[in-house]
């Protein structure tokens, strides 16, 4: 397809010169586009798909220049990047040094803040607008897109409460798909699903009120017939009425594919005073066959060749497992083993490849939805009452759990298994999703075992091992294919690293991914003849400190490697042992994730250029070996 339309449009403003009919064409060139990203790339796709009429709607009746948007989670950012100038560099989406697929203020005006978490917005939208009734006089209007999939999160209720507590004029935009990334679950998505069946409402109080007053009594008390009447009102009204109770003007149903009706929606919403909460249904993929029919795997597809039927091919990829297969099969297998296991995940079944155990072990599979504080504080309970409950949710989302992993699993001292998928560097997600603080957040509290597999064959032992323990442990591991280092086996033990091979003259002491890494840069070393040897560190806490300490004593430096910021993380936690024990700290080098936040791209890429690969590490040892005193340095300059 020839883009006719999109080269045009520099901002929004183009798009209030067009007709109704260039209109619709625009949105068709806006899916074309998207389908172009996915023929060569994984992207996010059927949320894109979605909200294309959506997006245009809301450019249309607002002025984004002074009005604020903010889209909740931020995936289904696309079509709003391709209509406010950035459809030149469309084709570098998700590549290093390219558009962000999340928004990104430094990219454009029209992103106020970076979004790859779910449920925020509404709080910041509240915040933006009472800023601006404080500075400005000029009715500015503040709106949030937010999911369906998102709405549970408990941040949304506290911001919507607090809104209509405030009485501030802003705009809730519930995008309604019946979706997360995997089909929504609990008691609010059943009460979304009756309001697809509810009529038309907008807020009918006045009225309602007004028909009341004129209905006849006869023979009961009139405050007791009104109210009957009421609740029979609400119930046929039931689309809108938890909102209405919360304080929002509720307008919907609206069809979110009616480019035009949704234009005149908005257009009127503009004037109404105080919080509106304004319901959407849309259709996860629409407008691409595929997609519609199955939208869980058209969420993040991987790279497919469109059909002139609309079927796809998908582009071969072979090789061996990714640590998220690895780690759900060795979960299946232990479910298989001991009743007591079950798992908990976050609206994340897809993505944790927890498919299997859903379908097989039914009443042993919780999905808490967006709620992953609740999750853990769920899991807690089941550990307490005799349970071997798995926590299984991304690195970057467990961090909104922090409080519940203090409270109610390390500080009562619960069997609560921890699988942090995707920590390290993600890649193409970027900055939003790269799991690079769990390390430090992990090992702040007491009684949790906090470990992480250097390779394949660590996975299925390191799992048992943590549900054979009395306390709780946390199992950290990267969106990654899963390599397995070729050498003897060697039994998971309490705070034991393992010694791949023990160097004179030094040693690379690696918790968790990078172990292969580690253990090409030492035969590349030792082929040049220095004697520099890998210890896979296994534990963060309990720390092996015999091992460590003897290497950093007794041979001619220790690398730390970590994929994960040096704060407060693996190499800290050594230079913390090194000084408890009285030795020097001279001979430490700390290898890792800066004091920054690590922009979007491929994984290899971003380790190579972080020094965090084969090439980086020998070159690290080698410059080391090339002095004769070694100074340790500074976590930004240790990671270059």
């Amino acid at each position: 397809m020839e883009f006719q339309l999109l080269p045009l449009i520099a901002s929004p403003r183009e798009l209030k010169t067009l007709s109704d009919e260039q209109l619709l064409q625009v949105a068709d060139e806006i899916r074309e586009a998207l389908c172009m990203i996915v023929a060569d790339r994984p992207a996010h796709f059927a949320s894109n798909l979605g909200v294309v009429e959506l997006c245009l709607a809301l450019h249309l009746a607002f002025d984004f220049t002074k009005d604020r948007l903010i889209w909740d989670t931020g995936h289904q950012v696309y079509p709003h990047k391709l209509i406010t100038g950035r459809f030149p560099k469309f084709h570098t989406i998700r590549r290093k040094g390219g558009l962000m697929g999340y928004p990104n203020p430094d990219e454009s005006e029209y992103d106020l803040f970076m979004t790859g978490h779910a449920g925020a917005s509404v709080s910041t939208v509240l915040g933006l607008q009472a800023a601006d009734d404080l500075l400005f006089d000029d009715g500015r209007r503040s709106v949030a897109v937010i999911g369906d999939g998102a709405l549970p999160s408990g941040i949304v209720f506290e911001a919507m409460n607090n809104a209509a507590g405030m009485n501030k004029d802003l705009l809730v935009i519930l995008n309604d798909n019946q979706m997360g990334i995997c089909p929504r679950v609990g008691g609010l998505a059943q009460y979304l699903d009756k309001a697809r069946v509810a009529p038309f409402y907008d807020g009918l109080k006045k009225d309602v009120a007004w028909l009341l007053n004129k209905v006849p009594v006869v023979g009961e008390s009139t405050e007791k017939v009104l109210s009957q009447f009421k609740d029979a009102v609400k119930g046929f009204l039931h689309g809108g009425m938890l909102f209405e109770e919360m304080g929002f003007r509720y307008i919907g149903p609206v069809d979110g594919h009616d480019l035009f009706s949704m234009r005149k929606y908005l257009e009127m919403i503009k004037d109404v005073k105080g919080p509106v909460l304004m319901h959407v249904f849309t259709e996860k993929g629409h407008g691409f066959r595929p997609a519609c029919e199955d939208p869980v795997r058209f969420h993040t597809p991987s790279p497919f060749e469109r059909k002139n039927d609309d079927s796809v091919v998908y582009r071969s990829k072979g090789g061996s497992p990714a640590y998220t297969n690895v780690v759900s099969q060795a979960i299946y297998n232990a479910m298989e083993r001991d009743s007591r296991v079950c798992v908990m995940t976050a609206a994340m079944c897809e993505g944790n490849k927890l498919g299997d155990i859903r379908n097989d072990f039914p009443d042993r599979f919780f999905d808490t939805g967006i709620c992953e504080g609740h999750a853990v504080a769920f899991a807690g309970g089941m550990a307490k009452s005799g349970m071997r409950p798995i926590v299984d949710i991304y690195s970057t989302f467990l961090q909104r759990s922090f409080d519940q992993i203090f409270q109610e699993v390390a500080l009562q001292n619960l069997p609560v298994v921890f699988c942090l998928d995707r920590a390290g560097l993600t890649g193409p997600d970027g900055p939003t999703h790269h799991g690079t603080f769990d390390n430090t957040y992990m090992r702040a509290f007491p009684n949790i075992v906090v470990m992480a597999p250097g390779d394949e064959a660590d996975v299925a032992p390191m799992l048992d091992f943590a549900l054979s323990s009395d306390s709780p442990c946390s199992i950290r591991y990267p969106k990654e294919t899963a390599v397995r280092v070729d050498r003897p086996e060697q039994p998971i033990d309490l705070g034991r690293a393992e010694v791949q091979h023990w160097g004179q003259d030094g040693n690379f002491v690696v918790f968790g991914s990078l172990f292969p890494g580690c253990v090409e840069a030492s035969e590349r070393l030792r082929s040049e003849g220095y004697d520099v040897g890998v210890i896979n560190a296994r534990f963060l806490r309990p720390l092996d400190t015999e091992t460590i300490l003897k290497a950093v004593d007794e041979t001619g430096f220790v690398i730390t490697v970590e994929e994960s910021t040096l704060n407060g993380g693996f190499g800290s936690a050594v230079l913390e042992a090194v000084n408890d024990a009285g030795l020097s700290g001279q001979k430490v080098r700390r290898m890792g994730i800066p004091d920054r936040f690590i922009e979007h791209g491929d994984r290899n890429e971003l380790l190579a250029d972080l020094g965090l690969d084969a090439d980086g590490f020998v070159a690290a040892a080698r410059e080391l070996l090339g002095h004769d005193s070694v100074v340790s340095e500074s976590p930004a300059a240790s990671s270059r």
